[in-house]
């Protein structure tokens, strides 16, 4: 997704959530500070069935699921849960918030991970950051992308993984460990999963598909 399609989105995420926009620069700034060239090549899965994973309570009943997708894009402690099941992660995808310990392992490793800047978690950037081999690292912001800093779009890191599985060429997109309606979260994440559903409905509208995991909910999705 390009930025001029992505900012519409963003412009609306802002608003509902009231962040400043000047939060996001300024993480993003501070990424770029880190960031360096990453070949997206690596991350090639031109007519592939990538596997998407949440990080819902329910992955360790449903990770076999993942078994024979040709790629695991994994959203933050996702990437344990898989991993610990005996499933390789191909990308890790997260903010910082939960797991960085195993996203600077897997950076160390030589393993790719897509490390996100937003305007809550500049500290968590320049904490963890410089603990990463930067050369495994692929930067991401919600704002507008900057040398190094990309944004394919997305805005959890769940649905980050599913605009990264997209913009890297996959034919098929398997959500893996999903639940929109979490009954162990807050109000204030119960909403980014709000926002994550909205945001795959313009995923797959863009994609031309209708994807597994909004079946049954696509008439109730918010589409301001």
């Amino acid at each position: 997704m390009e930025f001029d399609d992505w900012e519409p989105l963003y412009e609306r995420i802002l608003a509902d959530f009231g962040y400043p926009r000047a939060g996001d620069e300024r993480a993003r700034d501070a990424m770029a500070e880190y960031a360096r060239p990453f070949d997206t090549t690596r991350l090639d899965c031109t007519g592939e069935t990538v596997a998407v994973v949440g990080a819902a309570p329910s992955l360790p009943e449903t990770v076999d699921a993942v078994a024979d997708a040709d790629a695991v894009f994994a959203a933050s402690t996702a990437a344990d849960v898989v991993r610990d099941a005996g499933y390789d992660v191909d990308l890790m995808v997260t903010d910082l918030d939960k797991n960085p310990e195993t996203a600077r392992r897997r950076t160390r490793a030589g393993d790719p991970v897509a490390a996100h800047a937003h305007g809550d978690n500049l500290p968590s950037v320049r904490e963890w950051m410089p603990r990463f081999d930067a050369a495994h690292v692929l930067a991401t912001t919600q704002a507008a992308p900057v040398e190094n800093v990309y944004n394919f779009g997305g805005f959890t890191d769940g649905d980050r993984a599913a605009f990264l599985a997209d913009a890297f060429g996959a034919a098929d997109l398997r959500f893996v460990g999903w639940d929109f309606d979490d009954p162990t979260v807050d109000e204030a994440k119960a909403e980014k999963l709000r926002w994550a559903e909205r945001l795959l409905g313009v995923l797959e509208r863009r994609r031309g598909e209708r994807f597994a995991v909004l079946d049954g909910r696509r008439d109730a999705i918010d589409r301001r």
